[in-house]
């Protein structure tokens, strides 16, 4: 990596703060538009040629590279094929597409339309938490506007307002729920590509991802290829989070470090110092201030014993207990569990009794110990990738912090910090 340090590269981003920026009046005079239009005298093989020379990976977490998921449907029989954008936004500190559809949402409906073309469909459905009514509704009133300006010709876009389930952040359990089931995700075979949505060839992206395309097309591959690193390639948004002078979005190219955003953030809260932080949201391990130069890319990450995940980058300084953020964590992670299969569902109610014990001061003798096996039994072991999520903080916070995951046998949490607790406990919280 160079000494030389990364510059925001404000893309999607670039006109947020203008006057009624999600407008297609304001999308057009810089440019909109002139993507699908490009698309548009394309041959479907060729953008996703293009999307594949870009290099643009999955911004959903899972980072699996985009036109090689295109790639993968069966050759077009005529019938009915979809796509499928995932907006169901709503792990702790993932804070990026929501504001994307606010601010831009021209850019996503733009982008879904080159995503049409490229895969030969003529129906495409944007699934968004039903919790984000604002969102929704602007989504709505974008789509109205480029249906009635023509841009979308016989594509059909609808937006989907889901029940408020993080389960249906996992693609099956997400064409579930769109098909009126609960949402639960399925076995695997059939993949999406071949049998997804009403058991047709359906593309699942991510918001971002999809947003992305628009710009690959309006620019170059080449030009996407230059920023980034060798395997993770172009920019992203990196949402800072927690303990931060200044949090938000900073659009960035991949390989930035955190300390590089935490500086153009205004670092930690004046008067106290970084603690540990998560680099891509609650489902991934923890970090420390040692991990502060890794260079935020797929690869380095991976490497350090962590993952870039959703970039949700949530900072927490000498004030914050672990075992409190990890106890609410896993509350989460127990309350969103769909209960399908049998390690997610009763190891995350376990873990759940035992944080809670150990963050009131009432540990047992091996709740430690017995909090490692629980998560090696639902890692690997649950139906979809919730499970293992939430074990994430669990197994890094007892590595990192094994001390205070102690201290919890004898002293509760909000004794050992009473600055943090204090504004948590005063509004009728544990006594």
């Amino acid at each position: 990596m160079s000494d030389t340090p990364i510059a925001l590269t404000p893309v999607l981003t670039a006109h947020y703060a203008e006057e009624k920026s999600w407008t297609l009046e304001n999308y057009l005079k810089h440019g909109g538009y002139a993507g699908l239009e490009k698309a548009r005298s394309m041959e479907p093989g060729d953008i996703t040629e293009a999307v594949k020379a870009a290099g643009i990976r999955g911004r959903g977490g899972a980072g699996f590279p985009t036109g090689l998921k295109w790639s993968f449907l069966p050759p077009d029989d005529g019938k009915p094929r979809y796509l499928a954008v995932n907006c169901d936004e709503s792990e702790p500190g993932t804070c990026k597409d929501i504001p994307l559809i606010m601010a831009n949402p021209h850019a996503l409906i733009e982008g879904v339309a080159i995503t049409c073309r490229a895969i030969n469909c003529n129906h495409a459905f944007i699934y968004i938490r039903g919790e984000v009514a604002h969102a929704y509704n602007r989504l709505l009133t974008a789509i109205k506007e480029a249906e009635a300006a023509g841009l979308l010709g016989d594509l059909r876009i609808i937006a989907h307002a889901g029940a408020g389930a993080y389960i249906c952040g996992e693609e099956t359990a997400l064409l579930d729920s769109l098909e009126g089931r609960r949402g639960h995700p399925r076995l695997k075979p059939p993949f999406p590509a071949v049998e997804g949505l009403y058991a047709r060839p359906t593309v699942i992206n991510n918001v971002e991802t999809v947003a992305q395309v628009t710009t690959v097309l309006r620019q170059s591959p080449e030009w996407f290829a230059t920023m980034g690193t060798e395997k993770s390639k172009g920019y992203g948004m990196f949402n800072l989070s927690g303990h931060v002078e200044n949090p938000g979005l900073y659009e960035a190219p991949f390989g930035i470090t955190a300390r590089e955003l935490l500086e153009m953030s205004g670092g930690i809260r004046k008067g106290h110092k970084l603690k540990f932080w998560s680099p891509g949201g609650s489902s991934t391990p923890f970090f420390t201030p040692d991990h502060l130069d890794v260079p935020l890319d797929y690869e380095s990450v991976g490497a350090a014993g962590s993952m870039l995940g959703t970039r949700a980058m949530e900072f927490f300084d000498e004030t914050t207990s672990v075992v409190r953020v990890v106890s609410r964590w896993t509350d989460f992670y127990q309350h969103e569990s769909c209960g399908k299969c049998t390690p997610c569902r009763e190891g995350t109610y376990w873990m759940k009794q035992i944080m809670h014990r150990l963050e009131a001061g009432k540990g047992m003798e091996g709740d430690i110990e017995t909090l490692q096996d629980i998560c090696h039994n639902i890692a690997g072991r649950s139906f979809c990738a919730l499970g293992d999520a939430s074990t994430s903080c669990v197994l890094s916070g007892i590595e990192l912090f094994r001390d205070e995951f102690e201290a919890g046998y004898t002293t509760p949490a909000w004794e050992l910090f009473p600055y943090e607790a204090s504004a948590v406990f005063e509004e009728g919280g544990r006594s």
